[in-house]
C-alpha cells in the first residue's frame, strides 16, 4: 500500500530537476528534460559553447529565459 502511494510522487519528482524563478517575467520554470533540447538550440543560436545550465552565470541563465520566452 505504501508502494503505491509513493509512485505517483516518485515518479513526478523524477521529471523536474530543478525549478528557477524568472525575475523579468515574474514566472518559474522547471528544469527537465524536456528544457534540454530548447537549451541546445539557445547555444547553438548565439554561438555559445556547451556549458551546464546549473553552471551558467546568473546573467546568461536571464538570457536563456528571456530567448526561451520568444522561443516556446
Amino acid at each position: 500500500m505504501v508502494a503505491a502511494l509513493a509512485a505517483p510522487v516518485i515518479a513526478t519528482g523524477c521529471a523536474v530537476h530543478a525549478r528557477y524563478y524568472d525575475r523579468a517575467h515574474s514566472d518559474y520554470h522547471a528544469w527537465g528534460a524536456a528544457e534540454v533540447g530548447p537549451y541546445g538550440r539557445w547555444e547553438t543560436d548565439n554561438h555559445r559553447n556547451h556549458i551546464d545550465y546549473g553552471r551558467l552565470k546568473k546573467n546568461d541563465r536571464q538570457a536563456y529565459w528571456n530567448w526561451r520566452h520568444d522561443h516556446p
